[in-house]
């Protein structure tokens, strides 16, 4: 080998000599002499892709592999010499993304931890530079990610981070990359590392001075997990509380623009992870809530009022970020328990955001039909769904102006399944995740149940065909919702949109009935709603949803009676056994404490949702006292279901005093309207004493009905 050696002249020529060796190698010393050339020359940086996979070919993974494991060195070789050869092999082989991703390369990573975790001499830092060049590459495999989590990369990385040693800020950048694209496995796996590695950076910006702190900024929304909120413990806790210092610190100080976007990107992903639980109570807390949302403010005015396409496209991440700070200003002005504002602050954000919201308004109003992919029209129309939601008297004329291309967006997001990715995003008061970047409705229909309660908003709607494509959505949600599996749990939003859904189609059904007489997409949202209800009712924590569907079908049934679904079919039977069983079960009587009888009161199982049901149960009262006479069938249905029985029951039980005015006159609606429409329920409630109750109770239209031969 001497001759090879001194040909290091023309390195090509030396390495092409060697890999001809490695190939005829007769034993390990060839080998191993000619590998100690060719690594030289890889460490040297001499080496391109084409060599690189003719000395992979030449060598293979398992002259690598056995160095990584054998023990004693040759005399006079440094302890880690044949670990180290090892390990630029695999180096030099992972700059080829195939195998990187290699199983012979994966199953090294437990290898390449414990070298970031043996104490580092000045001898095997290139032992640590080569271990961090093979993660980074495994990383960028489709497999690695996953490898690299499950093998406890995670919590190698943190401690190699932690301890300051060679290439730590390396460590850093790779558990930024694996954090970006495995969050949720990295923190359930390794949280107690993890939280150890935010606690030392919250620590550097809290004390940081200089433009470190700025460089924190950019790094640490990386380490806020969205997946296991810091406000459970108090390690977490002290973090929050000196990221909050810090940004105190960096946002009331006089700053340019490179230092002010980094911190409101921060602040927005603590917002997204906490909400506003990292802003202590008490005046300062609400002076830098304050400061966050009108900065936030100001920032998308400047950015959005004078929108120049080239600045635009730099600052639509730190508007974004400044979107979710004014979402949590619309939470937080409408927060009633414990307000970290006051009333005066309330009224000035209110203000302030309005002005912003105009100029988000004014931003989508010059959007081209060819951007509509942009996430940042998305994340526009988000943010604007959530001031629609809670804010209806601002800004009308702009929104009603508007609303053609909400419609015209969201209904083009909706049919395309489009691939707009959503930016990150607050999900404000969510248990979940992002929501699909296609469903822009979903933060729409808060604003859009509003509307449609006003004659000039919904007669737009109208016109831009939002009822088909609600009603559309509807059954798409529909069918979400019976996929998922029926337990009880959070609220979803599958289930608040179509919540909301039925809000909307409430609206509709009662200020403009001949739109639903006329549009055909009501009936297709009859035959579902028929469906649907007796598969929610058996289930508790649907009542509110079942509530809304019950009370929206009878609204329907009202004015759509001519429907061949409404004509005795077994559907139609079903969802009005289900909407009886509904309206009388809401009721129980249960001892009155002042007395010996018994009072009225709201069924144990009802009693949480009653607050957002009750309004729907009176109005289902009365929708299904007008669906008496309308439908021939429906008395005996009535009869079948013994309703009438357990309504006297019920009423014969309890002290008249216990039922207020509002709940006989709905009681007495349908018991009018069935003695009217049937002899035979006529008969069954005077066969209970009927004549006596409604004397009881002042029914004095039932007591006529009765009297009547």
């Amino acid at each position: 080998f001497p001759a090879m050696a001194s040909d290091s002249g023309d390195g090509h020529a030396t390495l092409k000599r060697c890999l001809g060796v490695l190939r005829d190698a007769r034993n390990d010393s060839e080998q191993f002499a000619a590998l100690l050339l060719v690594t030289k020359a890889v460490r040297a940086g001499e080496v391109d892709a084409k060599t690189r996979r003719q000395i992979f070919d030449a060598i293979g993974f398992t002259f690598p592999t056995r160095l990584l494991i054998s023990g004693q060195p040759p005399p006079g070789c440094p302890p880690h010499t044949f670990r180290a050869l090892g390990l630029t092999l695999l180096a030099c082989f992972c700059t080829d993304p195939e195998l990187a991703g290699h199983s012979q390369v994966l199953n090294k990573i437990p290898t390449f931890n414990e070298v970031l975790l043996s104490p580092c001499g000045p001898d095997s830092t290139s032992m640590v530079d080569d271990v961090y060049q093979c993660l980074s590459a495994v990383l960028a495999t489709a497999r690695g990610p996953r490898e690299l989590v499950a093998k406890g990369t995670v919590s190698a990385l943190c401690q190699a981070y932690l301890s300051g040693g060679h290439g730590s800020d390396r460590a850093l950048t790779l558990l930024l990359g694996l954090l970006a694209v495995a969050e949720a496995r990295c923190w359930q796996r390794d949280a107690p590392q993890l939280l150890a590695v935010l606690s030392r950076l919250s620590d550097d910006f809290l004390k940081a001075e200089d433009m470190t702190k700025f460089e924190l900024c950019e790094v640490l929304p990386h380490f806020i997990p969205l997946a296991a909120p810091l406000t459970r413990d108090s390690q977490g806790s002290e973090c929050l509380h000196r990221l909050y210092k810090g940004l105190a610190d960096i946002l009331g100080s006089k700053l340019s623009q490179s230092q002010r976007d980094p911190a409101l990107k921060l602040a927005a992903g603590l917002v997204q992870a906490c909400g506003a639980e990292w802003i202590p109570a008490g005046s300062a807390g609400s002076k830098f809530l304050a400061l966050l949302v009108n900065l936030a403010c100001v920032e998308v005015r400047l950015t959005l009022e004078e929108p120049d396409p080239v600045e635009l496209e730099g600052k639509k991440e730190v508007v974004t970020a400044c979107y979710v700070l004014m979402e949590m200003g619309i939470l937080e002005c409408l927060r009633e328990e414990n307000p970290l504002l006051d009333e005066v602050q309330k009224m000035q954000l209110m203000r302030i955001m309005e002005e912003a919201f105009g100029a988000v308004i004014f931003y989508l109003r010059q959007v081209k039909q060819e951007d509509l992919q942009d996430p940042f029209i998305f994340a526009s129309v988000r943010v604007l769904g959530a001031w629609m939601a809670e804010e209806t008297s601002s800004l009308k004329q702009e929104i009603c102006e508007l609303l053609p291309f909400l419609v015209h967006y969201a209904r083009k997001l909706f049919k395309e399944g489009s691939p707009a990715v959503s930016l990150p995003q607050a999900e404000l008061g969510s248990t979940e995740g992002p929501a699909l970047p296609q469903d822009a409705l979903r933060f729409l229909l808060p604003g859009f149940c509003h509307l449609t309660a006003e004659d000039r908003p919904r007669a737009i709607l109208v016109s831009q065909g939002a009822p088909a494509l609600l009603c559309e959505y509807f059954l798409h949600q529909w069918e979400v919702l019976s996929s998922e599996p029926m337990a009880a749990g959070p609220l979803t939003s599958t289930e608040m949109s179509l919540q909301t859904l039925c809000g909307i189609f409430l609206n509709l059904v009662v200020t403009a009935p001949d739109l639903v007489r006329q549009d055909k997409t009501f009936s297709s949202l009859l035959d579902v709603l028929l469906k649907s209800l007796p598969l929610l009712l058996p289930q508790e924590h649907h009542l509110v949803l079942a509530a809304n569907v019950a009370t929206l079908g009878l609204m329907l049934a009202r004015i759509l009676t001519g429907s061949a679904a409404l004509q005795g079919t077994q559907s139609a039977k079903e969802f009005f056994g289900a909407t009886l069983r509904f309206l009388l079960q809401a009721h129980t009587a249960q001892a009155d404490p002042g007395s010996d009888s018994l009072a009225v009161a709201v069924s144990p199982a009802y009693r949480s949702a009653w607050d957002d049901i009750q309004e729907l149960w009176f109005l289902g009262m009365q929708a299904l006292a007008g669906c008496i006479p309308l439908f021939p069938w429906l008395p005996s249905a009535v009869l079948q279901a013994r309703w009438l029985e357990g309504l006297s029951e019920l009423l014969s039980r309890v002290s008249p005093a216990s039922l207020d005015f509002e709940l006989i006159t709905a009681f007495q609606g349908v018991l009018v309207a069935l003695a009217r429409a049937s002899e035979p329920c006529r008969d069954v409630i005077l066969a209970h004493h009927g004549t006596e109750w409604a004397n009881l109770y002042g029914m004095a239209a039932l007591e006529q009905c009765l009297a009547k031969q």
